[in-house]
């Protein structure tokens, strides 16, 4: 699919080099009108097909029925003309790498990520990527611990049992944010690179041109987005945070994205956050 015309009278929205922009769609959603999901592409109906329970269908349609609206908004395009690929993969350069828009508008960045009840879609000037996971038990904690990075690992055993597994939530969303911003996944070891707490001058070094941050979530959900920031300092990640009302799944695709750029032009929430995992 490519990108059609910009609609007559809608403009494409700015991004600030350095800023991400985070819309959250909470659950849960009592379904999508056919008009909505038509607006997907053939390889999102295919995928939405392939889904056996009808609720995991659901949320990937709601998911990205959403972000074909938010990228319209962002782009002055209609929804279904919203043209997305893969970008070639960061290991073997294939086309299977992160999700992209289409040339002409590849310089907006997007990254999508749904858990449960919650559909997190984040846009930027630079490279995204964003993740949302159900908080993990103390056993998922214990599983997982030995695949991380050994300063990761040492910081992890050093805290009280009560607290060991949201701050391993905490970090897992913060190393897939930035696996998938890299565009690698889990291709890449975890152990690869430190996305810990530490912050004194001899904390190991952190991915250089990443700026990595959790950011707000619902509760029994964690959340974290990573950002590209090769060219510039790295340094505080400005969030921009918006919430996505069900209506934006309305079957009027037109007055869906009529409302997101409304709100964009309210301009959100502002903050800067829980900065752990920032490079330096």
């Amino acid at each position: 699919m490519t990108a059609g015309a910009p609609v007559a009278g809608r403009a494409a929205r700015a991004l600030r080099d350095g800023e991400l922009h985070l819309w959250a769609l909470p659950g849960p959603w009592p379904g999508v009108p056919p008009p909505a999901a038509a607006e997907l592409g053939a390889a999102e109906r295919e995928r939405a097909a392939a889904f056996v329970r009808p609720e995991d269908r659901l949320r990937y349609v709601a998911a990205h029925v959403a972000l074909r609206r938010v990228l319209a908004a962002y782009l002055g395009l209609p929804p279904g003309e919203v043209g997305l690929r893969r970008a070639p993969c960061v290991r073997c350069r294939g086309p299977h790498g992160r999700p992209v828009v289409a040339p002409p508008d590849g310089g907006t960045h997007f990254s999508l990520s749904h858990t449960r009840d919650l559909v997190l879609i984040a846009v930027a000037a630079s490279p995204v990527g964003v993740d949302a996971e159900a908080a993990p038990s103390a056993e998922t904690a214990d599983l997982c611990r030995d695949a991380l990075h050994p300063a990761e690992r040492e910081e992890l055993a050093a805290l009280p049992d009560a607290e060991r597994a949201e701050a391993f939530g905490r970090l897992w969303t913060r190393k897939e944010a930035y696996l998938k911003g890299l565009g690698a996944g889990l291709a890449r070891p975890p152990a690869a690179d430190y996305l810990g707490e530490r912050t004194d001058a001899a904390a190991p070094a952190r991915p250089a041109g990443w700026t990595v941050r959790n950011v707000p979530a619902r509760p029994g959900t964690v959340a974290a987005a990573a950002l590209g920031t090769a060219g510039r300092a790295p340094g505080e990640l400005p969030l921009v945070a918006h919430e996505l009302p069900a209506r934006c799944l309305d079957a009027d695709g037109a007055a869906a994205v009529g409302l997101i750029e409304r709100m964009s032009d309210e301009g959100g929430t502002r903050e800067e956050g829980d900065h752990a995992g920032r490079t330096e």
